[in-house]
């Protein structure tokens, strides 16, 4: 057929067109059809905003805005909206040092310390040990402890000094603990062993060389650009309501990065490659594959103590690991290659099938919703063309079940209360400092007859619980989170309880 249609020149001519509009229709219905179903999703979640990028092999086969940048307001949505990519940013942070270790200037199982000289882990065996690929595949032994960032006075090196006084929950490399002081400190190392800064490096060897001229690292450069989004939270009866955008500057490199979705194409159309972009070599495409290669198992039945990885959250996956700055499991007989991110008002999603050449970045303006997940697997299935599920019924389920738990764990604590109970001492024996080595100090006050607690940025009211405990009332973030005094023999107040954190009471001079 290919001599016949040589000797021919008019029926090769003929084929070509035939091919072209093919390719046309082909890509004219995938972007109806994934018009429908975004829009589908957006409805079902009740998102003010999102925008999406699918990307097939090096080709951008959809890229657009839907819905708003703000409830109550006309603006938009487009592919250069600017939004909170938020953990996303992770997998920007591997690949520095990815690229790094192209260079020759770090090696992924160097120690930490060689970059970072006052890193350090409360326990010994993991201090000795801890190396660059362990801090990027959650497998120090740490849990989360995110209020060291999270709305903190402290800056990057401050909270890296801090977490190496709080004791490991696990032991060294024994299990999967999602940390994101730990991707602070990997980033803090990349820029330290290229002599710049994290944000200079992505900047030089990440956004310039893929043309991500809108993408920034600060909610501050975010806010000042024409074209952003507005972050939203879903209040009680459903409504939907604008709130500020958190500065996550201090904790940066774990989660930072704003862009849109054209932005993000170009970082799909990387990841999907051989390690060049538009005829540049920026890594080998060995280093870029280890970076999608399982590191660390994440356990599915709810040892990982993230929801959203769970075996019910995720029906068509058997397996599921951590690579470095990715998650990766098999999803309907592929390997996919993905991460979230979540931030106050933000949720986002990119995610990689590599075998098929797909790639789709998510972002949405509508915080705490499993939007993201439920049409990144209706999009995944739509363009692999294999058999269909209602994904935004089985989250939205799944999301009912955690909310009833939830209130049910509520109940079931308030009837454990002791009502018309009282506070072992009056109120001024509770208050003074109390100190914990790597929390800092808290301040308790009495102030209308109240006490009042004061620690990092925040400052809440105590309500009386029971006995020695109480609750703080006040704060989004800390709202309903419980306060235990303990008291010694003599009667005095010694210890309080607070954010898992025992804190002991500074003596008076």
């Amino acid at each position: 057929m290919r001599r016949f249609l040589l000797r021919h020149p008019f029926l090769l001519a003929c084929a070509a067109l035939l091919l072209a509009r093919t390719v046309s229709f082909a890509q004219a219905t995938d972007a109806a059809a994934i018009d429908a179903i975004v829009q589908e999703a957006v409805k079902a979640w009740k998102v003010p905003g999102a925008a999406v990028a699918v990307v097939r092999g090096d080709e951008v086969i959809y890229l657009k805005g839907h819905g708003v940048r703000e409830v109550g307001k006309d603006a938009a949505v487009t592919p250069d909206t600017l939004f909170a990519c938020a953990s996303t940013s992770k997998a920007f942070t591997a690949m520095s040092i990815a690229m790094l270790v192209h260079d020759g200037k770090v090696k992924w199982d160097d120690p930490v310390r060689k970059y970072v000289d006052f890193f350090r882990l409360a326990d010994s065996l993991a201090d000795e040990n801890v190396t660059l690929r362990d801090i990027v595949t959650h497998r120090t032994g740490l849990s989360r402890n995110d209020l060291l960032w999270y709305g903190s006075p402290w800056d990057r090196e401050e909270i890296i000094r801090r977490i190496g006084k709080v004791p490991l929950t696990k032991s060294f490399r024994s299990a999967y603990q999602y940390q994101n002081i730990m991707y602070l400190t990997a980033g803090y190392a990349a820029g330290k062993a290229d002599g710049t800064s994290w944000e200079t490096l992505v900047q030089k060897r990440i956004f310039e060389p893929l043309g991500m001229a809108g993408a920034n690292f600060s909610a501050k450069n975010a806010e000042k650009a024409a074209d952003h989004a507005t972050p939203h939270l879903l209040r009680k009866e459903d409504k939907v309501e604008a709130i500020r955008w958190l500065n996550i500057d201090n904790v940066g490199p774990a989660g930072s990065i704003n862009a849109g979705v054209r932005d993000l194409s170009k970082w799909l159309r990387f990841q999907l490659g051989d390690g060049t972009f538009d005829g540049k070599r920026l890594i080998s495409q060995g280093l870029l594959r280890e970076t999608h290669s399982t590191q660390m198992v994440i356990p599915m039945d709810g040892a990982s103590g993230v929801p959203s990885l769970s075996r019910t959250m995720n029906p068509e996956t058997n397996m599921m690991s951590y690579g470095l700055g990715w998650i990766v499991q098999d999803y309907r007989g592929h390997i996919i290659v993905s991460h979230g991110g979540s931030i106050d008002g933000f949720r986002a999603q990119v995610v990689l099938v590599p075998k098929a050449k797909i790639g789709i970045a998510i972002l949405s303006n509508l915080g705490r919703t499993q939007f993201p997940e439920a049409l990144r697997n209706t999009l995944v299935d739509q363009l692999l063309n294999t058999q269909k599920r209602d994904w935004n019924a089985l989250y939205l389920e799944q999301v009912k079940k955690s909310e009833a738990a939830r209130q049910a764990q509520e109940k079931k604590r308030e009837a454990s209360r002791h009502k018309d109970t009282k506070p072992s001492r009056d109120l001024a024996a509770y208050a003074g400092s109390y100190e914990h080595p790597a929390y800092g100090t808290v301040t308790l006050t009495l102030d209308g007859g109240a006490l009042v607690l004061a620690w990092s940025n925040y400052k809440m009211k105590l309500e009386h619980y029971h006995f020695d405990t109480f609750t703080l009332r006040g704060d989004d973030r800390l709202d309903k989170q419980q306060v235990v005094f303990a008291l010694n023999a003599d009667a005095d107040v010694e210890r309080v309880g607070f954010v898992e954190q025992e804190f002991k009471r500074v003596k008076s001079k």
